[in-house]
């Protein structure tokens, strides 16, 4: 199926990359085309296979998640990145955000949830679970106050923060695409943010007040 959802996984302990490999070798429209058990294999299987979504541990032997995350970035390698950890903690959660993770699953949650997750994060949505947006909610700088934006600027956000892409923002407020990345340039340039992972962070942090 040429609209596949191409996928690589990495992950130190094999008996996750078998268990993610088997629980999506059952999607029809997902594929696993490369697995690595290191962040230095994932960079290479991202050269070379050209996933779509990269699923991340952030504990890895080598160069861990965190770090291969930020290379990807770095690189400007076009790839979404899921980060699964079996941690909900704040650090590992901070460590996705900054990272630019386009995603964090938790490998306790249901398995059908990383599956949902995968398939969010690979049709260009952020994907964030409660516990995280929990923690986010609970670490504002005490310093930090609500940025100037507009009315509508504070719509865009919020529905980019709940995982919205540019299309399902655009339907939901009965405007054009172009209008909303319009909004979503002005956004990011008033939170000094430079995409929609740490906008949707920022959000979560600072909240009109009214939206509360």
């Amino acid at each position: 199926m040429a609209d596949r959802i191409r996928v690589a996984l990495a992950d130190d302990h094999q008996l996750v990359i078998e268990g993610l490999r088997g629980l999506l070798s059952s999607e029809p429209d997902i594929e696993v085309v490369a697995v690595a058990a290191d962040g230095d294999a994932m960079l290479i299987a991202i050269e070379q296979y050209r996933p779509d979504v990269a699923v991340l541990d952030l504990q890895m032997p080598v160069r861990d998640g965190a770090s291969c995350l930020r290379e990807i970035r770095r690189r400007a390698l076009p790839v979404r990145v899921l980060v699964l950890t079996a941690f909900s903690d704040g650090e590992s959660i901070q460590s996705a955000l900054e990272g630019g993770a386009d995603g964090f699953a938790l490998k306790t949650a249901p398995p059908r949830q990383t599956v949902d997750a995968i398939r969010q994060v690979g049709q260009g949505n952020l994907v964030f679970p409660p516990a995280a947006r929990k923690w986010l909610q609970g670490h504002r700088p005490g310093q930090e106050s609500p940025p100037d934006l507009s009315s509508r600027e504070w719509e865009v956000l919020e529905l980019a923060a709940k995982g919205l892409s540019n299309q399902q923002i655009a339907e939901a407020l009965t405007v054009s695409e172009n209008t909303i990345k319009f909004h979503l340039q002005n956004i990011f340039q008033k939170l000094g943010v430079s995409n929609r992972t740490e906008a949707a962070g920022y959000y979560f942090r600072v909240r009109k007040p009214s939206t509360q």
